[in-house]
């Protein structure tokens, strides 16, 4: 169990922190600016569960466990060796049930013949901004992953990846629900223009 009783340590005082296996590290590393992307994320499905929970419950619950994932994956990349023992690793069976939750909501919602704009309901809007933080924290860790002598799970790659996908089907349907996808229109500005040069 965790237990803090004073936030500030004073340890980070000179641009370093540290990480769950006790190595430090500057606070711009890599694996470090990964961890904090995937904070950020977090706290953009926390903030996109406010609209949810006023549209549909059961979807607020279900981001309630994503955040809790979340934090499981930054845990994940705090240790950073494949062989750390009594790691918390995201598994292969998180990925599948984002894949299924996908799925599910899917059946709902008519193919897309259009790009859609990040718009609509409250909780579309918001997890839009949600899942295009996903996909920064995704690119974050792709990134580590690619520096030598860095090691990322791949579950967690599959996981981020999938997650944006996820939020993105949930911002359809909360649309959905509220008339359909605000669509995008190319060159509406400069048709806009031409109407009003006639």
């Amino acid at each position: 169990m965790v237990k803090l009783n004073r936030i500030y340590t004073r340890t980070g005082d000179g641009g370093e922190t540290g990480l769950a296996d006790g190595s430090r590290r500057k606070k711009h590393d890599a694996r470090i600016v990964a961890i904090g992307e995937v904070d950020e994320a977090n706290a953009a499905v926390g903030v996109a569960r406010l609209p949810v929970a006023d549209w549909r419950a059961d979807l607020d619950a279900e981001l309630a466990r994503v955040q809790n994932d979340l934090f499981d994956l930054g845990a994940d990349l705090a240790m950073p060796h494949e062989t750390a023992e009594k790691a918390l690793r995201i598994a292969p069976a998180r990925v599948a049930w984002l894949e299924e939750r996908m799925d599910a909501m899917n059946q709902h919602l008519e193919p897309l013949r259009s790009f859609v704009l990040p718009a609509g309901t409250a909780a579309a809007a918001h997890l839009h901004l949600a899942r295009a933080v996903a996909r920064r924290a995704e690119r974050a860790v792709v990134a580590l992953a690619a520096h030598p002598g860095e090691w990322v799970n791949p579950s967690a790659l599959a996981f981020l990846n999938r997650l944006s996908d996820y939020l993105f089907i949930m911002a359809r349907l909360a649309n959905l629900d509220a008339g359909g996808d605000v669509l995008w229109q190319p060159s509406a500005s400069e048709r806009e223009r031409g109407r009003e040069q006639d």
